[in-house]
């Protein structure tokens, strides 16, 4: 087993204001060569964005973004005609595929939002653009490993295109509970939301997170209360990212 522990205070951090924001992996002004990627996964941006802002119309093409509500509420719309509200127990699954136009706004404005956005590469370019947003199972989240993301056409979880799963869960302290890795030959980032847990051995605090490869499982162990994501994908990139 390898590992890498990213600390919270590691990543970089911009404070526009309206926006605090903190980047596990390079992103506009933060660039830090050891940690452009893991795997497919180019993007895990931790924001907190203030009431009555937002982010204004801007274009994605070819990558697979998932956005996770943690407070508050985020308004979405693209140039697919998509108009909703995204809350906390819902992930938003999006396609950018050959290219959309998107805008996001906290969907309130008195009370922040924050949210986790995350970027993975496909496993194939331009594809057709799609969205979806769920709510998740809460209940299954005390239970098990809850995938919320999976590729497409396998499960009920929402498809994207790559070789990747999203998995919630939440532990009382004191609990152990395993990580089986879904496919030969992928690695596990997991990143903990909420409390404080032992993943592999390392010690992680709210925020932290630790990259897995050569891992088929790996122990969990909740020190206090958590809420824990873990981003199961291949470690190789394609051949045009």
């Amino acid at each position: 087993m390898k590992t890498v522990f990213h600390s919270a205070a590691s990543r970089g951090y911009a404070d526009h204001g309206w926006l605090k924001t903190s980047h596990t992996f390079s992103f506009a002004s933060y660039r830090n060569p050891a940690r452009d990627h893991f795997g497919v996964l180019r993007v895990l941006n931790d924001d907190w964005i203030a009431g009555g802002t937002g982010f204004g119309k801007h274009p994605h093409d070819n990558m697979e973004i998932v956005t996770i509500p943690l407070s508050g509420a985020l308004e979405h719309q693209d140039s697919m005609g998509n108009q909703e509200v995204l809350r906390m127990g819902e992930v938003q699954a999006m396609s950018a595929g050959t290219g959309l136009v998107h805008s996001e706004y906290n969907a309130s404005k008195t009370e922040p939002c924050s949210l986790l956005q995350i970027w993975i590469f496909p496993e194939r370019r331009d594809v057709e653009p799609r969205y979806e947003q769920r709510f998740y199972d809460l209940a299954a989240l005390d239970q098990e490993w809850h995938a919320v993301v999976n590729p497409l056409g396998q499960g009920d979880a929402m498809p994207i295109h790559q070789q990747a799963w999203f998995s919630l869960t939440r532990m009382k302290a004191g609990t152990t509970r395993s990580y089986a890795t879904k496919r030969s030959g992928n690695g596990v980032y997991f990143f903990v939301i909420e409390g404080s847990a032992l993943i592999a051995g390392q010690a992680l605090e709210v925020r932290d997170g630790i990259a897995l490869s050569e891992a088929p499982e790996a122990s969990v162990e909740a020190l206090t209360s958590c809420f824990i994501l873990a981003i199961d994908m291949p470690l190789m990139l394609p051949a045009v990212a």
